[in-house]
């Protein structure tokens, strides 16, 4: 039987220079998707498939994060007073929503070796790992969905997407067979951003992963690949080659909502497909769009 799921790792070292000068003194895991920092979607997206242990992997000028989710006295205390309490809620609820620890990556040497860091915090038990540059909409299961997975079949899943072959160059690519489930996979190889006309499916990997400790030796003696960064992918690689090791590697595939926060044109497309959909903006907001395009023509 598999050991009950508790823990998340949020890796949130990265520069973000892609958004620069935005994410120069900001981190890119701050920048407002409608109202909220993208890394508040992540974390509640953790919380809503009962993980409410927290981990964040940090690095330098990252403190915003930490301030995020912690309380601010001077705030609520005037809001409080001027009887704010739907602004109240929405400070307060940032503050309770997770028990949030920070840990700092210290060298930049890629995803892999920022969830080894989780080491310590982790243990020896099964951990989810949640992505930042990826959101799903709150109204599709994915990480519930996959940790049930996780639990059925003792073994490390990952969530995987059905992209354009054209852009299979962007992502870490998997092998597959099929499974019992249409929505299930067995994964028998991944490669990081394959050359373009050489990518094994159309299967890409996106940013959600339940792992079995048993990664962390394998991340260990993974040496740097593309980059010069430890990558996860290869790590996957090892434990879908031989699944002795650890009960193999699956794959969830998803067909639900995404969207992608770590591209400029990615991100502007999700705020206004997410905002579309808020009841307190999508009424005036839809009709402004559909104005708005036809002046495009």
């Amino acid at each position: 039987m598999a050991s009950q799921i508790t823990k998340a790792v949020i890796p949130a070292a990265g520069l973000g220079t892609r958004f620069l000068p935005a994410t120069k003194a900001m981190p890119k895991e701050m920048l407002p998707v409608v109202d909220k920092p993208a890394i508040q979607y992540v974390v509640e997206e953790a919380v809503a498939a009962g993980l409410r242990d927290v981990l964040m992997i940090t690095g330098r000028n990252k403190g915003a994060l930490e301030n995020h989710f912690d309380r601010v006295g001077e705030l609520e205390a005037m809001l409080e007073r001027k009887g704010d309490s739907a602004r109240l809620e929405k400070v307060n609820f940032s503050s309770d929503l997770a028990e949030v620890h920070y840990l700092r990556q210290g060298a930049p040497l890629g995803l892999g070796h920022a969830v080894l860091r989780a080491h310590m915090h982790v243990g020896e038990e099964p951990f989810a790992v949640l992505l930042g540059d990826d959101l799903i909409d709150e109204r599709d299961a994915l990480l519930s969905r996959m940790l049930e997975v996780q639990q059925e079949r003792n073994a490390s899943v990952i969530a995987l997407l059905e992209v354009d072959p054209s852009n299979a160059h962007l992502y870490g690519i998997a092998t597959v067979q099929p499974t019992d489930h249409e929505d299930i996979v067995q994964v028998t190889g991944l490669v990081e951003k394959p050359a373009e006309g050489t990518q094994p499916s159309n299967l890409a990997i996106i940013g959600r992963y339940v792992l079995r400790p048993e990664i962390f030796g394998v991340l260990e003696r993974t040496k740097p690949g593309q980059g010069g960064e430890i990558q996860l992918t290869d790590a996957l690689q090892e434990l879908a080659s031989d699944v002795s090791i650890a009960g193999g590697v699956y794959g969830l595939v998803f067909r639900g909502r995404r969207y992608d926060t770590g591209d400029r044109l990615d991100y502007i497309k999700a705020i206004v497909q997410l905002a579309v959909d808020r009841k307190d903006l999508g009424p005036e907001l839809r009709p402004w769009l559909k104005e708005f395009s036809r002046g495009l023509d």
